[in-house]
């Protein structure tokens, strides 16, 4: 069978393939600028792999998978306009680096171009892909608009983040490696499980985003650990500690909150320490193992052969230990 490493070259040089388009060149090199940019390619490889568990014919999700890395670069140049980001993987933004008129314009035809990669499906197949692709898209942007709620509230609760995170990047997940099984031929059964695998997976890896940015080594990390504290982001960590804090914790970690001027260093360092002393750490720990123990079981449960399945389980395995 054809190893992830192999995969994901053969997916890689399919991107690189793409022209989306040729004119104006002001519309189209903004979508080669962004796909250029890298990024883990997780998502369309996963689907690759779900469609090898059931069929050795895995080419023909080629086209599909790359619909979805297409798709979830659209997001993200629609996101840094609304997050007014500069960086994106340490470049600058397609809004910096042209102008937030065609960052809109550039993304809406990202969009209708993962339309035409997901018509690559068989006709018998097709229908029922699209349906589930329009859904995720739509929760997508809900789980968008809720993360954008929630900048200006302070009483954003647990329950209410996990929805968050399930819609904003947890449902494309499930949704890659769903595709990759119905492209593949698998039952309802397993695309289904296949599904919760990813969104279980998804919301996982977000809380491990959220642990490692205060946490992680910053050796490994890539970005500056603590950048979440220093611009008071709603993470899953802000949200328990904002629950749980009493008395002097709740006093100090308001006073972070509330400073306007301070030195990065030094808040970090106090918010991370009132984290341990409310068991913080631990506590999102557990969460996200759980999360992971889901999706795990929901594979082990997919009726195939495990030698087909061996290449999947180790990948998401590798996924769940990264430290960065």
């Amino acid at each position: 069978m054809t190893t992830p490493d192999q995969l994901l070259q053969i997916l890689q040089n399919e991107i690189e393939k793409n022209s989306y388009g040729e004119h104006p060149i002001e519309l189209y090199e903004p979508i080669r600028y962004i796909m250029s940019l890298g990024g883990k390619r997780f998502r369309p490889l996963m689907t690759l792999m779900a469609t090898s568990v059931y069929t050795d014919d895995w080419q023909k999700a080629l086209k599909p998978a790359q619909a979805v890395e297409v798709f979830h670069n659209f997001t993200l140049m629609h996101d840094d306009i609304m997050d007014c980001a500069p960086l994106r993987r340490g470049k600058p933004t397609v809004h910096e680096k042209w102008n937030a008129n065609i960052a809109i314009l550039s993304g809406d035809v990202m969009l209708i171009r993962a339309y035409d990669l997901l018509l690559d499906i068989e006709s018998d197949r097709l229908r029922r892909v699209l349906q589930r692709f329009n859904q995720t898209a739509a929760e997508v942007c809900e789980g968008q608009q809720l993360d954008m709620n929630f900048e200006t509230r302070w009483d954003v609760t647990e329950a209410e983040y996990l929805t968050m995170i399930r819609l904003k990047t947890s449902v494309l997940l499930g949704f890659a490696l769903e595709m990759g099984g119905i492209i593949g031929g698998a039952d309802a059964q397993a695309t289904t499980l296949l599904y919760e695998a990813g969104v279980n997976m998804g919301i996982g890896f977000q809380l491990k985003d959220d642990l490692l940015d205060v946490y992680g080594d910053p050796a490994k990390f890539g970005k500056q650990v603590g950048g979440d504290i220093i611009a008071n982001k709603k993470t899953f960590l802000l949200i328990e500690a904002l629950e749980r804090a009493e008395g002097k914790a709740k006093a100090d970690l308001d006073q972070w909150l509330a400073s306007e001027t301070f030195d990065k260093v030094e808040k970090v360092a106090a918010v991370r320490g009132i984290y341990d002393s409310l068991g913080i750490r631990d506590f999102t720990e557990q969460k996200i193992s759980e999360y992971f123990a889901t999706g795990f079981d929901c594979l082990e449960r997919l009726e195939a052969e495990p030698s087909r399945k061996k290449h999947l389980m180790g990948f998401v395995h590798q996924l769940v230990e990264r430290e960065a």
